[in-house]
């Protein structure tokens, strides 16, 4: 028989109790009498039991209620620790679905570009560059009179950037895996004026 069950049953009988002496004091004058002792040594018992299986059927519901925390918690803890895993699938599924693939390791012989300023317009004498993935290097000429820089880049991230140059020459150098890169030029407004093209990797 549980605590609560017992705290219930010592509860009524303890109510049951008070009534019926309360009805037999009203009924017979001389009640309780020489019972007196024992009704009080019966009330005495009835409130100490409901007292005590109140007080078991309290730390009962605590021990259930902490039981059911800890189910909750290790519920919550093996739902974390399935996430990362879906959320690597997710990632390779989002990968697939035509987004920027992983950078391999830059393994290759690389190679040397050329590049040139135009010397009158704020423009690159191509838009396109090609090279082996590894130690790829950019050899950049600027004839003009202004400022010029060439820079690679990829996914708006900066990897390598040249020196700004007037009437001179500079290089830029980057191991790169095989992948799509862009050079451009970092001085404001020059990419935006179409100084900028795609540097390809394989």
């Amino acid at each position: 028989m549980s605590n609560e069950t017992l705290f219930y049953i010592c509860g009524i009988a303890l109510a049951v109790s008070a009534v019926l002496t309360s009805f037999a004091g009203l009924r017979v004058n001389s009640f309780p009498g020489k019972l007196g002792p024992l009704v009080a040594l019966w009330f005495v018992l009835l409130v100490a039991g409901s007292a005590t299986f109140a007080v078991l059927h309290a730390q009962d519901e605590e021990k259930a209620k902490a039981a059911e925390l800890a189910k909750a918690n290790e519920e919550v803890e093996e739902e974390e620790a399935d996430v990362p895993a879906s959320g690597a699938e997710g990632q390779e599924k989002a990968g697939g679905a035509g987004a920027e693939e992983p950078q391999a390791a830059a393994k290759g012989t690389g190679g040397t570009l050329q590049l040139k300023a135009s010397p009158t317009q704020i423009a690159f004498d191509t838009t396109e560059l090609a090279s082996k993935p590894g130690k790829v290097t950019i050899d950049f000429e600027n004839p003009a009179a202004i400022e010029h820089d060439v820079a690679i880049e990829q996914n708006g991230k900066e990897i390598a950037k040249s020196a700004l140059i007037t009437e001179g020459k500079t290089s830029v150098s980057a191991d790169l895996a095989p992948g799509t890169y862009t050079f451009l030029c970092t001085v404001p407004g020059h990419a935006e004026a179409g100084m900028e093209g795609v540097l390809t990797v394989r």
